[in-house]
């Protein structure tokens, strides 16, 4: 089910990505020869629209836009359809929107996504003013301090604590206050069991000892190790939830940008931590968690592989939207198109690049799985 779903949210993010090239190229006069569902090879013709042929492939993993011209010299061009239209008969800013329209589409798509799952509602830590008007109030832990009896009994910062008891008295509230008086009340002097969700679902029971001089700010009080917070669903209005939409986009776009930079420069510097990385099959585990928890947060996290996938692109990379923007700029400066058997040879090891990085994510993925 969840490489279902995972295939569903990758077609639906390169389609909306193609989308942007075709809305342009169309707009901008360019000949689109081809909209595809799916890789080649063709499966069935969909319909046509104004010379766009759609059609439905056999390979269900993305789809494609083909312009006229796009992959050639404009003396590649034939004579007979020599017309203005061609993606090389453009002038080099038309040719930039272009190849920027799908990054474009992505980054607005995040938009829409994140600005849903407000609408819907994700989790998120309350104040107490919000806990009357929230649904799917719980206790979450939010840190975990290492050494402690938390850390020790295999409490984890995301946990969701249904109910505790120490043999005398039992806690099943959403109170951290209460929660941590609960804690303190038994003087250390019992064990408490603590019934958890895990982020993956799985409920456990675990068990626990509160000892004084965990706390820095109170020594003498008896204390697990845990910061816990009360997290709900409050969804917000439409018009709330626009504004809010396009800080968070935009505070994610940045914060994303951040770290594929660091994570592209520990490349080139071979200190890159692929610990820190998911690939496909990591994205699949994903998705289907987030899917799982809440319609809110499969829209957050779908929104945030859309934000990947633009900046990504936007690299200046051979093969990538980001290098064939380089080379409109270079061909600008140098007043002449690259050489057609050129751009083809740095496309191709801009390609095999980007295969062996998926290929090593991928393989991380899997020792993760089995490890």
């Amino acid at each position: 089910m969840n490489i279902l779903l995972f295939i569903v949210v990758i077609v639906a993010l390169i389609v909306v990505h193609e989308f942007g090239h075709l809305i342009v190229a169309k707009l901008s006069g360019m000949r689109v020869d081809e909209f595809g569902l799916g890789y080649p090879p063709r499966a069935a013709i969909i319909g046509k629209l104004r010379g766009t042929v759609f059609t439905l492939n056999w390979l269900p993993f993305g789809g494609f836009v083909k312009i006229f011209g796009e992959d050639g010299a404009p003396s590649d061009v034939p004579s007979e359809s020599r017309d203005g239209r061609a993606f090389t008969q453009k002038n080099r800013f038309t040719q930039a929107l272009v190849l920027i329209a799908g990054i474009t589409m992505n980054l607005f798509f995040a938009y829409v996504l994140i600005t849903g799952a407000l609408i819907a509602g994700t989790p998120r830590v309350l104040s107490q003013n919000e806990i009357a008007n929230a649904r799917g109030v719980e206790l979450a832990i939010a840190g975990v301090l290492p050494g402690t009896p938390a850390a020790l009994a295999g409490l984890l910062p995301g946990d969701i604590i249904l109910s505790a008891e120490d043999g005398h008295y039992a806690f099943s509230g959403t109170d951290p206050a209460a929660f941590t008086k609960f804690v303190s009340d038994g003087g250390g002097n019992t064990t408490i069991a603590l019934s958890v969700r895990h982020a993956d679902g799985e409920e456990v029971m675990l068990f626990a000892r509160p000892t004084a001089g965990v706390v820095v700010s109170d020594l003498l009080r008896p204390a697990l190790g845990i910061a816990v917070v009360t997290i709900g669903v409050v969804p917000l209005s439409f018009g709330t939830a626009i504004k809010e939409g396009a800080s968070l986009t935009w505070g994610t776009i940045a914060i994303t940008a951040a770290g594929l930079w660091h994570f592209f420069y520990g490349i080139f510097t071979f200190q890159a931590d692929l610990s820190q990385v998911a690939g496909p099959v990591g994205i699949a585990d994903a998705v289907g968690a987030a899917s799982a928890q809440s319609f809110g947060n499969l829209l957050s996290l779908v929104a945030i592989i859309s934000i990947n996938l633009a900046l990504i692109n936007l690299i200046p990379v051979p093969a990538l939207d980001g290098g064939r923007f380089l080379f409109v700029i270079i061909e600008s400066i140098i007043r002449r198109p690259i050489k057609v058997s050129v751009a083809r040879a740095v496309n191709s090891v801009g390609f095999a690049f980007l295969v062996l990085l998926m290929v090593a994510v991928t393989v991380h993925d899997i020792f993760n799985i089995v490890g």
